[in-house]
């Protein structure tokens, strides 16, 4: 069963978070993930909800998606972002 990690990112460095950003891609994918929601314009509908930046990682499994955030090589990809973003993270199962 698939598994989503979704972020609420709050950039606060963009030169820094470039770093982040250039690391993520290789360790998501070496997990079997993708990206489905990378930034973008969004709206909150209902609620007090107010985003900042969203990001949706897909995985095929609520195991591969943990394995991904415990990983030596998004390790590096965090240790790259720090100071440069503050993250609100969760996983969740698909149906």
């Amino acid at each position: 069963m698939a598994a989503y990690i979704i972020v609420d990112a709050e950039v606060t460095d963009p030169a820094k978070y470039e770093g982040y950003k250039r690391l993520t891609p290789a360790a998501i994918a070496k997990h079997g993930g993708r990206f489905i929601v990378r930034g973008g314009m969004h709206e909150t509908l209902e609620g007090s909800w107010t985003p900042h930046r969203v990001v949706v990682l897909e995985f095929p499994s609520m195991e591969a998606a943990k394995r991904f955030y415990a990983s030596p090589e998004y390790a590096e990809a965090k240790a790259a972002r720090a100071g440069a973003a503050r993250f609100n993270t969760v996983v969740v199962e698909g149906t």
